[in-house]
């Protein structure tokens, strides 16, 4: 089913809640893309393309939404040359959602080429060496200039794990800078969602969501947690976030993609997920099954095996293609993370389904 059209002002993005169960619940975002279904896991395609899968497999999957990342965007090709191209949508030809994240996420993953101080953060690119200035209103530059449904603002992202008080300046200047976007956001086409910071730290976490959620109009995120913090701790955060935000808007928690997690997630009142965790375990040959499982396609008693990944899985991969097919090719054959990816996403689509 191809998902309905929608006007593209900011007043038309809503959220209606269709059904609960407990703190779970199942609505449709309304996008200038697509109606999204949640709760939603996005695939991940970092430069504007997923690994391995072409646009029109994921239209097969009927997937709505996608994340793209605006840092690397922004080195590569260059926002100007995508806005250039027409927008991150044709060029990648994908007319369905698209999220971008705001590049905060880099502070950690990149956290040894950068600097950050009040006016934003500074890379290096880990590619060419070249600086690259981001502060609040050039992330939302960049990101207007891509054309995503979504926009995320510009935050001060600390490994989860971190102590002290950078913790509480941390989220104090995610919430300056959030104000900062706000002034550069310009489109009406586009959301642009307050991301949550404090830690593990719940007195902080409710003080953000407070905050952020006076300034949040279509929806918010829950950021800096999935970073190696034990299970409780981080579905306890979660709770708490949760219960902490107005009902009305849909609630992403970023970076999550472990089954458990998303199923866990969903259940304390989460909406929306991310992360790359589909298509990277793809690429050592791991194929996701149900209950959280997972199969490790190159060991060696799947080498006769006939049978598809999942007999009641529909996608392409699993009605076409065989256990010991995948193992003759997996680590050998572009097509075996191909057929794995393909797979992969479609497992975690019909997860939140």
């Amino acid at each position: 089913m191809t998902p309905e059209p929608l006007p593209t002002c900011q007043a038309d993005m809503k959220y209606d809640i269709l059904a609960r169960a407990g703190f779970a619940r199942r609505g449709n975002l309304h996008l200038p893309h697509s109606i999204v279904e949640t709760p939603v896991f996005m695939p991940v395609g970092t430069q504007g393309t997923m690994k391995g899968v072409v646009p029109e497999q994921l239209v097969a999957m009927d997937c709505r939404i996608l994340l793209c990342n605006t840092y690397h965007l922004g080195h590569r090709p260059g926002h100007e040359r995508v806005k250039a191209a027409g927008g991150l949508h044709k060029m990648m030809n994908w007319d369905r959602s698209i999220l971008t994240d705001s590049g905060g996420f880099q502070m950690v993953s990149l956290s040894k080429l950068m600097a950050v101080d009040e006016n934003g953060v500074n890379f290096e690119s880990p590619h060419t060496g070249e600086m690259m200035a981001l502060p609040p209103e050039k992330s939302i530059e960049i990101q207007q200039a891509l054309g995503a449904d979504i926009m995320m603002q510009l935050d001060h992202v600390i490994h989860v794990l971190t102590t002290g008080d950078i913790v509480k300046e941390a989220m104090h200047r995610s919430i300056r800078w959030l104000d900062r976007c706000k002034v550069a956001h310009t489109r009406d086409d586009q959301a642009m969602f307050p991301i949550l910071q404090g830690g593990l730290n719940l007195e902080l976490r409710k003080e953000c969501a407070e905050e952020m959620a006076k300034r949040a109009k279509v929806g918010i995120a829950i950021g800096g947690l999935s970073g190696g913090e034990e299970k409780d701790h981080f579905w306890r955060v979660v709770a708490a976030c949760c219960a902490a935000l107005p009902p009305h808007l849909p609630r992403y928690v970023m970076g999550v993609g472990f089954p458990v997690d998303l199923v866990i997630c969903s259940l304390l009142g989460a909406d929306m997920f991310d992360c790359v965790y589909p298509t990277r375990t793809a690429r050592f040959g791991t194929a996701m099954v149900r209950r959280g499982g997972l199969m490790q396609l190159n060991q060696k008693r799947y080498k006769e095996d006939f049978l598809p990944i999942d007999d009641k899985c529909e996608c392409n991969t699993c009605k076409n293609y065989s256990r010991a097919y995948l193992h003759s090719i997996v680590g050998k054959e572009t097509v075996g993370c191909h057929l794995v990816s393909v797979h992969n996403i479609k497992h975690q689509l019909d997860l939140m389904r």
